[in-house]
């Protein structure tokens, strides 16, 4: 993976939350054209943007760098309404998730 890979996750994942690079800017506190000089190359966001960038397009880092997923947000709010499951339904889900994937 490389800072190429990043642009375009950002990218991705962006558009799948149906937001511009404008509102994102706005919305992560910076100019209106930061999002766009980074998913263009002109820089790339620290560690801590890029935190704030995750949390802003609801995934976490592993997900946001997890190649085989192909719903990175849904999955991300999937784990976060169970985890206060207990285990009885826990097992549940998972039973309905190998049922349905039949």
């Amino acid at each position: 993976m490389d800072a190429d890979y990043i642009r375009k996750k950002i990218t991705e994942l962006r558009i799948k939350r149906g937001v511009s690079e404008h509102r994102m800017s706005l919305d992560l506190g910076h100019s209106r054209s930061y999002i766009h000089g980074i998913v263009t190359g002109k820089s790339l966001p620290s560690m801590t943007e890029f935190l704030y960038i995750c949390e802003y397009l609801e995934v976490t880092p592993k997900y946001f760098f997890d190649t085989d997923g192909e719903n990175p947000i849904l999955i991300s709010q999937l784990v976060k309404e169970t985890a206060s499951l207990s285990e009885t339904d826990l097992l549940l889900l998972i039973n309905l998730a190998k049922r349905i994937k039949k």
